[in-house]
């Protein structure tokens, strides 16, 4: 990271809370200190499943937000209420790891949620008993990846970021210490 920039990287804040999540969290082993595994993209077609258009224009978003190209999933049963056949495409999500899942963190955390709308912080109670965070997110533009002039649709989308190794108490604590805006 070069010296003008003033926002450390959560994989650089990671590597500097390891020894202190070691200690407070009484891990004997550094193997066994909490980590982040994966986070997941997801978006629900439902209201473009008859236009392929919008559906285009999904996949296309969550490309440019996600650096990687969507798998679509399908629906494993008929619901007739939902006018949904099996094996319709009803939804489309990204697993990212590695790289690319620092990356993306980093862009979520200090570009994209403070360019939401009366941003509070994220709920605590959005923090599962195993210490994944699960965030939805209304509007796709908050993304600086997305001009919103040339977005012809706005979508909703969720993230869930998973973790190994938390309770849902250090899971809150552990988001805290890599500099998630939690609420209070």
């Amino acid at each position: 990271m070069d010296s003008s920039s003033t926002i450390q990287s959560i994989r650089d804040r990671y590597g500097v809370i390891v020894p202190d999540l070691q200690k407070d969290f009484k891990r004997a082993n550094i193997h066994s200190v909490p980590r982040i595994r994966k986070i997941v993209v997801n978006v629900g077609l439902g209201r473009f499943l008859k236009d392929d258009n919008g559906m285009r224009e999904v996949i296309d978003g969550l490309t440019a937000i996600t650096g990687q190209k969507p798998v679509m999933r399908r629906s494993r049963k008929a619901v007739s209420g939902f006018k949904i056949r099996e094996g319709m495409d009803v939804g489309s999500s990204v697993t990212l790891r590695g790289q690319r899942m620092w990356d993306f963190l980093n862009r979520l955390v200090h570009v994209s949620m403070p360019r939401v709308r009366d941003f509070q912080g994220i709920p605590v109670r959005a923090v599962d008993t195993h210490g994944n965070i699960h965030i939805g997110f209304r509007d796709h533009t908050i993304f600086p990846e997305i001009v919103p002039e040339h977005a012809k649709i706005i979508f909703g989308f969720q993230v869930t970021i998973v973790t190994e190794g938390l309770s849902g108490e250090e899971g809150v604590e552990f988001y805290r210490r890599l500099g998630f805006p939690l609420e209070k």
